[in-house]
């Protein structure tokens, strides 16, 4: 048995178990068109307990940080060397229109770095996700395996970018203008584009945002780079996760190997 495959296990059975009681949710609920980037739902707290209820029963002893504000992340352990990092519904607007663009995201991380991790899709029952040193796969609702790889694309002009919903999705915007891409691919969860770079679906996901934390990315981190990917700060540096208060200030730069180096190369140059 390789090292950390008892915690991917874990991982993604609490993942299932999440999508479960999130899919039943799902199937009940009204779509809402204007739902906001700042909602929450019951149904994103009663994920959060579901999965902490199973992870804080396999591992007592372990450290847990997760999005909500629920009762059982009040009762747990919030820092150690063996830290599992929880987003129980990313993409919570994706789920509240009725999209299909959310996911569950459980990372497990050792000493700082995430060692396993799994980013599940309840409405289009997939699972991805990767432990260290033994690739990434994804398992679709039927069981099959299928293992992936991040596309080693060699033109930045040429990639897709994974992004977040814009009002004009033909416009670059800021981040996308400044790398020169016009190819884009649009969803409500981050975790969703990390699987999606994962996966080879997307060259590119980036972000700047100042108040991301180690839940809106850790699980995807780990897909990406046992992919074959880079999943880095923005001037290239590993990321680490468990410090106190969970935030990630330096950026976010995923992609497949041949056009990493040159997109840390383009973020650092001075604005136009």
């Amino acid at each position: 048995m390789s090292a950390y495959s008892i915690e991917l296990k874990a991982a993604i059975q609490a993942a299932s178990l999440a999508s479960e009681l999130i899919l039943k949710a799902y199937e009940v609920r009204e779509a809402d068109p204007k739902a906001l980037a700042s909602i929450t739902t019951q149904t994103d707290l009663a994920s959060q307990e579901v999965i902490l209820g199973y992870l804080m029963g396999e591992f007592p002893h372990d450290a847990f940080a997760a999005e909500e504000d629920t009762r059982s992340i009040h009762e747990a352990r919030r820092q150690g060397d063996r830290l599992w990092v929880i987003d129980p519904i990313d993409g919570t607007r994706g789920f509240a229109k009725k999209n299909g663009e959310f996911s569950v995201m459980i990372g497990f991380c050792h000493k700082g770095r995430v060692v396993a991790g799994v980013v599940s899709e309840p409405a289009l029952g997939r699972h991805t996700y990767a432990q260290l040193g033994q690739g990434c796969w994804t398992q679709s609702g039927n069981g099959t395996e299928t293992r992936c790889l991040a596309k080693d694309t060699a033109s930045i002009s040429k990639a897709i970018f994974a992004r977040s919903h814009t009002q004009n999705p033909t416009e670059p915007g800021a981040l996308a203008g400044r790398l020169g891409v016009s190819h884009f691919l649009e969803s409500y969860s981050a975790g969703v584009k990390l699987a999606q770079v994962a996966r080879g679906e997307v060259d590119i996901y980036l972000n700047d945002y100042p108040t991301y934390r180690d839940w809106d990315l850790c699980a995807g981190v780990i897909l990406v780079t046992e992919a074959g990917g880079f999943a880095t700060d923005s001037l290239g540096n590993p990321l680490a996760f468990g410090d106190l208060g969970n935030l990630q200030d330096k950026g976010l730069v995923s992609s497949g190997p041949g056009i990493h180096a040159e997109i840390i190369r383009k973020l650092g140059q001075p604005k136009a």
